[in-house]
């Protein structure tokens, strides 16, 4: 199965009911699937075809949802980018990417704007407007036709890419086929044992490969529903669970923890939720019974990465909870924890946690050294330290990498280093992450100034914005006389 072929599929057996809310805006599955195909018509006359690349720049919509599922209907890639890339990124993002369109809204396609004549393959700017405002997207989707044929696909075949901080200071595009997202599509049937009946509030940007799977390709795959949502404030999400009658909610441990932070949250019936799932970033082990405890749901906690599509494991309902653990591999994917020699190692051993299954990527685009790095005899390594017991739960234990973890969102020092690198005043940068008990960690730079020049934080932190998406920028910046190996 290909992901064009699982909306039409989902939207025959389930043609009525509501499959997106969005503010006062309702879209049932049928109607998704004829904007999703009228959509693909349209890439169709613009000359775009099976294998061609669609770079979405767009938050949590109904036309993100229409527009990955338009690319995939005329077995195109969607390239799905963080809506904070600025043109610097965005230079490397689209140009790397080999995209020939761009679907983004006016109030950001003036970043495409700056940098479109160095971009010569991305000829085509689609863009949309507010919840139900005209737009060229809007009218292209109400003009139909709403039915096309999807070519003939493979289910090795890519369907997305999805940008990863990279090594060298450069992201790189983890290829995703349509046999790893199909695989992902059915979690919350087999893991969760969700169905048809079940609400999911998206927090998590769909641009980000979690939010994709959890909040749009599952409920999708089995004729749930998601609640959208422009803003987000705590008091907005407890009462958009009230309103809406939410009853799962997937999203990394920053937001639960907030949740149990926030004070009035007495004040709202959120007993319909029954469940979260938190990933990302590991939730601190000694909140988890308080936050179940106040909110009568059940945490169940997850590990992945973007090159495994990237849910790999999780803890179960029906399951003893261990606190701290990532839980089991999920069902198609084996784990093994490996010494430096790649050999297996005694249960309780700390080691690197490799993974293979369908939902391993196909490899990092157009960088195949990158990709033998991380993929060998088809196993992915993670880099990821850990340790499994005697259950087969798997626990984490650091990085062998250098990578810093925000709010869920993956970051390489070394692009920062660069960035900073670029500052007329700064001799040398280091960036270290520093734990932080909400966002896990947060990004802190170690700078030396040449000798005679003063520049002062606020000054570094402008141009380290204008450069990089808001998670990538420091939070704190210590000026140091010397920084050592």
């Amino acid at each position: 199965m290909n992901l064009g072929t699982m909306l039409s599929e989902s939207a025959d057996r389930y043609a009525q009911k509501v499959a997106v809310i969005h503010g006062e805006q309702h879209f049932t599955y049928r109607e998704l699937e004829r904007a999703a195909c009228a959509l693909g018509n349209h890439l169709r006359s613009l000359g775009i075809e099976k294998g061609d690349k669609v770079a979405l720049m767009l938050p949590n919509c109904p036309e993100f949802i229409i527009a990955y599922f338009g690319a995939q209907k005329i077995g195109a890639v969607a390239v799905t980018l963080n809506v904070q890339s600025t043109p610097y990124e965005l230079r490397h993002l689209l140009g790397n990417s080999d995209s020939r369109c761009l679907i983004t809204q006016g109030t950001l396609a003036k970043r495409f704007d700056e940098i479109r004549e160095e971009l010569p393959l991305c000829r085509h700017l689609i863009t949309t407007g507010g919840s139900g405002e005209a737009s060229p997207f809007q009218e292209i989707v109400t003009r139909g036709p709403f039915s096309l044929k999807t070519p003939e696909l493979a289910d090795d075949d890519p369907a997305v890419m999805i940008y990863t901080a990279g090594l060298t200071g450069k992201p790189l595009g983890a290829v995703l086929t349509h046999r790893n997202l199909v695989s992902q599509s059915v979690l919350l049937k087999t893991i969760c044992h969700l169905d048809e009946n079940n609400l999911g509030l998206a927090v998590i940007p769909f641009f980000h490969s979690f939010g994709a799977v959890a909040n749009m390709l599952a409920p999708l795959r089995i004729g749930a529903g998601t609640v959208l949502m422009d803003r987000f404030t705590l008091e907005g999400i407890f009462a958009t669970i009230e309103r809406e009658k939410v009853t799962y909610v997937a999203a990394v441990p920053r937001l639960f923890l907030g949740m149990l932070f926030q004070a009035g949250s007495e004040k709202y019936q959120l007993d319909s939720l029954k469940f979260c799932v938190t990933g990302g970033a590991a939730m601190p082990p000694d909140f988890i019974p308080l936050f179940e405890q106040r909110f009568g749901a059940k945490i169940l906690e997850g590990y992945g990465l973007t090159e495994a599509s990237p849910v790999s494991s999780f803890s179960r309902l029906d399951m003893a909870q261990k606190p701290g653990s990532i839980g089991i591999p999920i069902p198609g994917v084996t784990a093994k924890i490996v010494d430096e020699a790649g050999q297996e190692v005694p249960r309780g051993t700390v080691g690197e946690v490799i993974l293979k299954g369908d939902n391993i990527m196909q490899g990092y685009y157009k960088d195949e050294a990158m990709t033998a790095q991380v993929l060998k005899n088809g196993w992915l390594h993670t880099s990821d330290l850990g340790r499994m017991d005697a259950d087969g739960y798997i626990f984490l234990t650091g990085r062998k990498k250098r990578m810093i973890i925000t709010s869920g969102f993956n970051v390489y020092p070394k692009e920062i280093e660069i960035v900073l690198g670029f500052h007329p005043a700064v001799a040398e940068a280091r960036i270290i992450g520093k734990e932080d008990l909400i966002r896990g960690e947060i990004v802190k730079a170690l700078v030396v100034r040449k000798p005679g020049m003063e520049v002062e934080e606020r000054e570094l932190l402008r141009h380290c914005r204008t450069y990089l998406s808001t998670y990538k920028v420091p939070r704190e910046i210590e000026f140091v006389a010397e920084i050592g190996d």
